[in-house]
């Protein structure tokens, strides 16, 4: 999930599952777009099975994580860490269309563009021109106020614009609706 590295955060029901991984392992993944390999998506409840592709794989570890996690937090987009921070933890408290709600909410601002472009400056800096430079806006953590993050869980501000809605479901058991 690289998604912050673009100026975006972690989408399709991400803040559902990944505040729901022990301690705030969530929130490390989300940030730095960390890449889980089968052990570690076993230990953190992703995965049910691992099957090593050789025996040598099963005792390769790195023990520099924490820069490479520094470093992915460096790179990544300050606007796009402090929205992604906000939407896992909100996640711990809310069923997955809620979540879904949510995200279609904060997806809906980045790509009107009216807080921050972050997201296609990283999409030219990465995807299109590849010189891995984007030049976020605001270029601090510290820059991006609250104010600013609290813009993207709100409603867009348009009447041709309508929330996320999901089918009514009369077939579904009340434990499932209960989710939605």
């Amino acid at each position: 999930m690289p998604e912050t590295a673009l100026g975006l955060f972690p989408d399709v029901g991400a803040s559902y599952f990944l505040s729901r991984l022990p301690g705030f392992f969530g929130e490390y993944v989300g940030l730095t777009g960390a890449r889980l390999d089968g052990p570690e998506m076993l230990a953190c409840g992703l995965a049910t099975h691992y099957v090593p592709s050789t025996v040598s794989e099963a005792g390769k570890r790195s023990d520099g994580w924490t820069v490479a996690a520094l470093q992915s937090l460096k790179k990544a987009s300050p606007t796009s860490l402090k929205i992604s921070l906000e939407s896992i933890r909100q996640g711990r408290l809310q069923g997955i269309g809620q979540c879904l709600r949510r995200e279609y909410r904060m997806v809906c601002h980045v790509m009107r563009g009216q807080v921050s472009k972050d997201f296609f400056e990283g999409c030219r800096a990465i995807l299109i021109d590849k010189d891995k430079n984007p030049k976020w806006e605001p270029s601090r953590l510290d820059l991006v106020s609250d104010e600013m993050v609290k813009r993207y869980f709100h409603g867009v501000n348009d009447d041709g614009w309508t929330d996320l809605q999901f089918p009514i479901r009369s077939n579904l058991p009340a434990a499932a609706m209960a989710k939605l």
